[in-house]
């Protein structure tokens, strides 16, 4: 385990890394919290707190396990057809899987995005089936929970709750899984990806701004079918409903960033002439010759004209200040095996897949063996908004 910025890193199952969002604590609280008071004690007064507060957090963990289970499931399938994956998170909405590239077709596209609701969907039977779940238990669920033992009582809950997640992700709002299988549908039917994009990202906010609507009508009192009534209900409704909106909107904004850069070679947009250091100067000559009175904050290393690395700002941190004269770029950079490079004539877009999949903000421009430039986050903005486009990334 181990800590990064914005989340703790759990570890990898199939090579791809688990991470919790810090935030994802406050809403671990928040389940266990209400599922051991709303939940577990009213239906079983006789159980006690300490039974139902470990049942609760049992049941939250398990819960959270099933989440993870909806996100593997999509990024399993994603590798299957070739699309790099990141990491998953755990987070305030759930979780995310960091997929780095758009599907290749619609196909891949429905794939992808059903694999998860399913799972969540699959998951809830089993939990249902395991805990005798009955036609008597659907109509009134209370009534059969105080009847149940504590493990059978953790199924049905968790069984009940898998389906409704499976259920939740399938409505139409880009970018739930829901939006993207609509997105699928309506790419294989005009057959472009941006236009597809931008009428599921439509369908996505609208779906957002009714949710907000609900949950602002469920804290003023009105009992929504469904949904129920409730302030602290109302303001997470309308919160997920915001949090859709901005989503949506993001990522209609990214398909138009990658339609915009394929296509468009690394060399219009790099940074050129490059600094250089050589790998035997000094941290200290580094820092007064090179940084000092510029913005540049990477620095490729060169032995004669050989890149062997690249060293950064944070870099220098590595070696303490009195050692700076003594001490040789070299020891401290990052070496060129663990470098990402680019061709000048590569993809742009590709490039910035690079760039956000390693997060790191710049790529040697290489040609015949040579540092002929350096592609910086930052010209791919400058790029982007000479062509109207103000964006972050």
């Amino acid at each position: 385990m181990g800590s990064t910025q914005g989340g703790i890193t759990l570890g990898s199952i199939f090579g791809i890394r688990i991470r919790i969002d810090w935030r994802w604590i406050f809403i671990f609280v928040l389940v266990t919290w209400n599922l051991a008071a709303s939940v577990i004690q009213p239906a079983q007064p006789g159980w006690g707190n300490g039974v139902a507060i470990v049942l609760a957090v049992i049941a939250s963990l398990l819960f959270f396990a099933s989440v993870l289970a909806h996100e593997l499931a999509h990024s399993l399938v994603a590798r299957r057809f070739g699309l790099p994956v990141r990491d998953i998170t755990l987070n305030l909405f759930g979780g995310v899987s960091t997929i780095q590239r758009e599907p290749p077709s619609p196909r891949v596209e429905f794939l992808v995005a059903i694999v998860g609701p399913l799972t969540s969907i699959i998951l809830g039977i089993i939990f249902l089936l395991l805990g005798g779940l009955s036609v008597n238990a659907v109509q009134h669920p209370t009534t059969t929970l105080a009847r149940l033992n504590p493990i059978s009582g953790l199924l049905l809950w968790l069984g009940a709750i898998n389906i409704l997640l499976g259920l939740f992700n399938l409505i139409p709002g880009f970018p739930l899984d829901g939006g993207r299988v609509l997105r699928s549908i309506i790419w294989a039917a005009v057959g472009n990806l941006r236009r597809a994009t931008h009428w599921a990202s439509w369908v996505g906010q609208a779906v957002a701004f009714l949710l907000i609507v609900i949950g602002i009508s469920m804290v003023f009192g009105t009992n929504v079918p469904v949904f129920g009534t409730g302030v602290v209900g109302g303001l997470w409704l309308a919160f997920i409903g915001l949090f859709l909106n901005s989503a949506a909107v993001q990522s209609y904004q990214q398909v138009v960033i990658q339609d915009l850069l394929t296509n468009v070679p690394v060399s219009v947009l790099m940074h050129r002439p490059v600094p250089t250091v050589q790998a035997n100067d000094t941290i200290a000559t580094l820092v007064h010759d090179h940084m000092t009175g510029t913005d540049d904050h990477a620095f490729p290393v060169l032995q004669g004209e050989h890149l062997v690395g690249i060293v950064c700002l944070h870099d220098i941190r590595k070696a303490p200040r009195e050692a700076w004269d003594t001490t040789p770029v070299s020891t401290v950079m990052t070496p060129e095996p663990q470098l990402a490079v680019v061709s000048p004539q590569d993809d742009a877009r590709s490039a910035l897949e690079t760039l956000v999949g390693r997060s790191i903000n710049q790529l040697p421009v290489v040609q015949n063996g040579e540092v002929i430039g350096m592609l910086r986050r930052r010209d791919i903005l400058d790029w982007l908004h000479q062509h109207g486009k103000n964006v972050a990334l």
